[in-house]
């Protein structure tokens, strides 16, 4: 298609409401339009960006073994109750009725729904392991959404959940899907950092998140002494702690080869944020 026939809405002057470099450049070059706070429609161009993100990301997943589901936006609350998240998620779920008075939710995530599908469809320990994702858009009421996409209210969100058979079964299945994001980020060019972090509202006992240095970043990450590196074995899909010197955080780099201890052993310091 000619430029002149494509439909890409630049802007001559920085938005007032953009803070920083990426959020300018993606409204001035017509990638995104905001509609509301925290929420944006993404424009041909911004879509196109997207959908070979996405693209990567699928690829990695499939690579790893998982697969691809759709699930809807709108769950129902019974669920939730039934697992005892309706309540305690909070304030960043958006409640809502249908014209039935019936409770419903715009999912902020799926383990409710997709336990659901598990529990009515697998009958047998012959099916297990068994590892479904889905790339949807999330809903999550932040109190401060800002930076654009990067923290916005509604934004797309892959999920993966595994089922498994044994405690460490669990964990070969976590630490294969620990290496597809690894790839995923070496795809995309990007640098990603794993700490250990808070489960939170989605429970569970073992957690990581993969951390992107930058200027605009909200939080800042120390590195001990004692840091160590984290090497990976393709072959057997575990991670061991090689040692490695002190250094800056934003000099750090990954090393991925060799044989595992466990995941919840990662010599990282936490913390930081998406």
């Amino acid at each position: 298609m000619r430029l002149s026939r494509y439909f890409m809405p630049i802007l001559k002057e920085n938005p007032k409401e953009a803070e920083i470099v990426s959020h300018r450049l993606m409204l001035r070059a017509g990638m995104i339009r905001q509609q509301s706070q925290g929420i944006y429609s993404w424009l041909p161009l911004g879509k196109r960006v997207l959908d070979k993100v996405n693209a990567i990301i699928r690829d990695e997943q499939n690579r790893a073994g998982a697969i691809e589901l759709s699930m809807p936006t709108l769950q129902s609350a019974e669920l939730w109750q039934e697992s005892g998240r309706y309540d305690a998620y909070g304030k960043e779920m958006l409640r809502i009725k249908d014209r039935q008075d019936r409770p419903m939710l715009y999912g902020p995530t799926n383990e409710e729904m997709v336990t659901d599908i598990f529990r009515s469809s697998v009958k047998s320990y012959k099916d297990l392991p068994l590892n479904l994702y889905h790339i949807q858009l999330k809903f999550r009421d932040e109190i401060r959404p800002r930076f654009g996409t990067m923290r916005s209210r509604e934004f797309m969100m892959k999920d993966a959940y595994s089922f498994d058979l044994t405690r460490q079964a669990a964990e070969h299945s976590y630490n294969k899907m620990f290496a597809a994001y690894l790839r995923t980020f070496d795809r995309l060019g990007l640098r990603a950092i794993p700490m250990r972090a808070d489960t939170g509202p989605i429970g569970g006992k073992l957690s990581h998140e993969f951390i992107i240095l930058a200027d605009t970043g909200e939080i800042r990450s120390l590195l001990s002494q004692g840091f160590r590196r984290l090497r990976y074995s393709w072959r057997t899909h575990r991670f061991r702690q090689c040692r490695g010197p002190a250094g800056d955080l934003r000099q750090m780099d990954l090393a991925l080869c060799g044989d595992l201890g466990n995941a919840r052993r990662g010599g990282f310091q936490r913390r930081s944020r998406r």
